[in-house]
């Protein structure tokens, strides 16, 4: 056994989106930080569909940005095309999602992460956890070699034992081509965890080539591109976007200098098509050849991302279902087919992608495929993401049993976060359900729980007209500073947005053209900024949106923000974590189970609870009143003694 000679603060397990989020977060705030991996050449990987963002996810990447993460920043630079997605709909559901090039996306994350100050990044495949007391010292790895830490973040996606399906035939495998991790599941019930079992998959690539375009529906990206970080003046500058002298000498300005988009002089076009009755029927031929339905696959698939064997299925009455065809990068002829997922055999691929409008004559060039992998049920961790079961070590990611590089690389950033802060003994950050979509995110997961891949949507959301993607500096930015993960040019820039912001309302409340002001004017549903008499001209573009839904919207935001002063009380009032549910009389079966496993933090949570009434929680709460009386009535004993004596 060799234990190295280096003691790190941190340890993140898997270099995947959560895992990169995490360690660039712990070596960012001043933590002596290791990224372990399988693999040093897939950080990063877009396992998937290289896309970030849509409905919600973009939300969360936007999040992730404005506390000072790199999704938002890495996006940018490797995007092929962006989009703003329901803007016929009010702001609270507009979201950015932006088609990746695969390969840009990782090798830039890799290179970010090389050059990150205090950050080593090794290859080696975590076999166990070391622990002294429940506490985490530690990972050993398959070649014996001993990493000592104060903390460890495990971040595996879907490589703990890792189980992949083409029809009958089984590989093991994290993913397509790596190996999975076969060791680490027992490492994690040893220390008390209970682990469940899940399912996703993906769809096959096909050549570009062989695709009949004629056939197909362009879709362009918007000009100009909708971006996701709020930092934009980075990517112009060589020390913080990773562009080189020379791709600065290159740009024509257009484009962030190095950038994909700059390379390639514009937007890639996607493609819309659809499946026919032939593809139905193919389908209904083979279904037994299915692992899904015979029954072969144990884990439970993501609901909200079906196989196309699922939507045919389970939708028998429609005629067609509607497939992206996007491109995998600007240096590559792989197109992504979005939407045909499938874990069937391969020459029944063949069939299927070749009953597609356009794709009569596709060429398949990698197979679609189903995966298998262990996951641990999310109601065991605080919502500092660390676990009950032992202290120091903290999850995030798919292991958590969630889906899509978004909500793994927000759960990625918060658990980095908090086990830096741990190393420095200082107290959790916490993000609440109206303050962030990270916050929902990671309160439904430990209070509610799942049993199938969680994909974060707005509808989860109760307080979405305060969580828009286009505010999330505003709600996040101060936190980001504080806590030393944003850097400060990026927080005086919000500063300057917000009192810009500011003092135009003001200006807005009281410039008045006749017996109404501005503001009055601009409420009006069929006034917009650019209509108004004495506009300001020089705004910016984000501003002028910030202040147009703010006068807009106002009622709207007022009452929502009048319902969280509301519900604040009950997220304000502690649980103590050794409250004892069993002497609270009355209280029903279910619920004092389902509040002494899951061990609330606070009342507001307790009501989030499945199975837990309002009934109940009343029950819990007058006991915490009488427990905090007998408290005080115990302390006013000591006093009163201590005075006599």
């Amino acid at each position: 056994m060799f234990v190295y000679p280096k003691k790190y603060d941190v340890i993140v397990i898997g270099a995947g989106h959560a895992g990169v989020e995490a360690a660039l977060a712990a070596a960012r705030m001043g933590c002596e930080s290791l990224l372990l991996t399988i693999n040093l050449d897939t950080i990063g990987q877009m396992s998937c569909n290289p896309a970030i963002g849509g409905l919600a996810k973009g939300h969360l990447a936007r999040e992730i940005d404005a506390l000072g993460g790199e999704m938002g920043r890495n996006t940018d630079m490797t995007g092929l095309q962006f989009r703003m997605l329901n803007t016929k709909k009010g702001p609270a559901v507009w979201a950015p999602r932006a088609q990746c090039d695969k390969k840009a996306y990782q090798f830039r994350l890799k290179w970010i992460c090389e050059r990150q100050p205090h950050l080593d990044i090794k290859q080696g495949q975590t076999a166990k956890i070391l622990s002294k007391n429940q506490e985490a010292i530690g990972v050993e790895t398959t070649l014996g070699v001993q990493y000592q830490s104060k903390t460890v973040v495990v971040t595996t996606g879907t490589f703990l034992r890792g189980l992949m399906h083409i029809g009958f035939n089984q590989q093991s495998g994290g993913r397509a081509g790596e190996a999975a991790a076969m060791n680490l599941s027992d490492s994690l019930r040893s220390l008390g965890l209970e682990l469940g079992r899940l399912k996703t998959g993906t769809p096959p690539r096909i050549l570009k080539q062989s695709i009949d375009f004629d056939k197909t529906q362009v879709q362009l990206g918007d000009a100009p591109p909708p971006y996701f970080t709020f930092w934009y003046e980075d990517l112009f500058h060589v020390e913080h976007s990773g562009a080189t002298e020379e791709d600065i000498r290159r740009s024509n300005g257009k484009y962030p200098p190095g950038s994909v988009l700059d390379r390639s002089g514009g937007q890639l076009p996607c493609h819309i098509t659809f499946t026919s009755a032939k593809t139905a029927e193919i389908i209904r031929s083979n279904i037994h050849k299915s692992p899904l339905y015979s029954g072969v696959i144990e884990g439970v698939g993501p609901r909200y991302c079906p196989s196309i064997e699922d939507k045919i299925i389970k939708f028998a009455e429609k005629e067609r279902h509607q497939i992206f065809l996007e491109p995998e990068g600007i240096t590559t002829d792989e197109y992504y087919l979005n939407g045909f997922s499938t874990s069937l055999p391969f020459d029944t691929q063949i069939e299927m992608v070749r009953s597609i409008t356009g794709c009569e004559r596709a060429e398949i060039m990698r197979p679609a495929y189903a995966v298998e992998y262990d996951f641990v049920f999310p109601t065991q961790l605080f919502p500092s993401l660390e676990t009950k079961a032992c202290r120091n070590l903290f999850l995030a990611g798919q292991i958590n049993g969630t889906s899509g590089y978004e909500e793994a690389g927000a759960q990625g950033l918060v658990a980095g976060i908090n086990a830096a802060r741990r190393a420095k003994n200082k107290e959790s950050i916490v993000l609440r359900r109206d303050q962030a979509y990270i916050g929902v995110l990671i309160d439904d997961l430990i209070t509610k729980g799942t049993t199938e891949p969680y994909r974060m949507f707005t509808s989860r959301a109760e307080y979405r007209l305060l969580l828009r993607q286009d505010n999330a500096d505003t709600r996040l930015s101060q936190i980001g500073f504080e806590i030393g993960l944003l850097p400060e040019r990026n927080y005086r820039r919000f500063l300057a947005k917000h009192k810009a912001i500011m003092n135009e309302l003001g200006r807005l409340s009281q410039t008045r053209v006749g017996r109404e002001t501005l503001e009055q004017l601009l409420k009006r549903p069929e006034i917009s900024y650019k209509d108004l008499p004495h506009r300001d001209d020089s705004l910016a573009d984000e501003i002028v949106m910030q202040v147009e839904i703010a006068v807009k919207y106002a009622g709207y935001i007022g009452r929502q923000e009048l319902e969280v002063d509301k519900l604040k009380s009950l997220e304000d009032k502690e649980i103590p974590n050794y409250f004892d549910y069993d002497a609270v009389a009355g209280l029903r079966t279910e619920a004092r189970i389902k509040l002494t496993q899951i061990r609330p933090k606070t009342i507001g949570q307790a009501g989030r609870i499945s199975g837990v009434t309002p009934a109940d929680i009343s029950l819990v709460m007058v006991w915490l009143k009488r427990a905090n009386m007998s408290a005080q009535a115990t302390a006013d004993c000591c006093r009163a003694a201590i005075e006599l004596d």
